[in-house]
């Protein structure tokens, strides 16, 4: 008789995680069914949404799985302890060691696995963009707290140092995927801060 249930002894944290390696290497709609079943030890479709939900479902659990671990990275950007250049500095270098890491898929799931999709995958865009849209908010927050505190100059452009950050930020998973090592990645966070420092209010 063939097999119709989940394998003995099923983890279904493990099987989360692998998901979450598939989506971020391949992206929301880049992963059949038949590969989250196989990666999960070839349970049958009954099993699979009896654990899941759906193929959506899944990708939302294992997203979260994603921002709990990989994506703490960005922490830094909301740790009051740190100055508002040290919470940029450290968000932009712990992502570009995270994101070159051989350990796991290169780049950034929040950025890689759902920015391009058909319309039935909406729902899981919006799930990301709301992600990159807070990251660009604490990123705007240390800007204005910089401001407000006379370390960066009252005629500094917000939007616009916002805008560099942000958009090295999400450029990182880009380079990472096509192979720029951590080095050059780490060196060139150090050429971005160089813009703050140029807006810098103080000696």
């Amino acid at each position: 008789m063939a097999r119709t249930g989940r394998p003995r002894g099923f983890d279904r944290d493990k099987a989360v995680g692998q998901a979450m390696h598939l989506f971020w290497e391949h992206g929301f709609e880049g992963v059949s069914l038949e590969q989250l079943r196989q990666s999960m030890g070839g349970i049958s479709s009954a099993s699979f949404y009896a654990a899941f939900g759906s193929k959506e479902a899944l990708y939302r659990t294992a997203l979260e799985d994603y921002r709990a671990t990989h994506g703490k990275v960005v922490l830094a950007l909301h740790d009051e302890g740190l100055s508002p250049r040290q919470r940029i500095e450290q968000a932009l270098r712990r992502s570009a060691e995270m994101q070159t890491d051989p350990a796991h898929p290169t780049g950034c799931m929040v950025t890689l696995s759902s920015t391009i999709c058909s319309v039935d995958g909406r729902s899981v865009q919006a799930l990301t963009l709301a992600e990159r849209v807070a990251n660009r908010a604490a990123i705007r927050a240390c800007v204005d707290a910089a401001i407000e505190d006379g370390t960066l100059r009252h005629d500094t452009n917000p939007a616009g140092l916002t805008t560099l950050f942000d958009g090295f930020l999400v450029g990182l998973s880009l380079q990472a995927r096509d192979g720029v090592s951590h080095e050059d990645l780490d060196a060139g966070v150090t050429q971005a801060l160089a813009a703050w420092d140029a807006n810098s209010g103080r000696p």
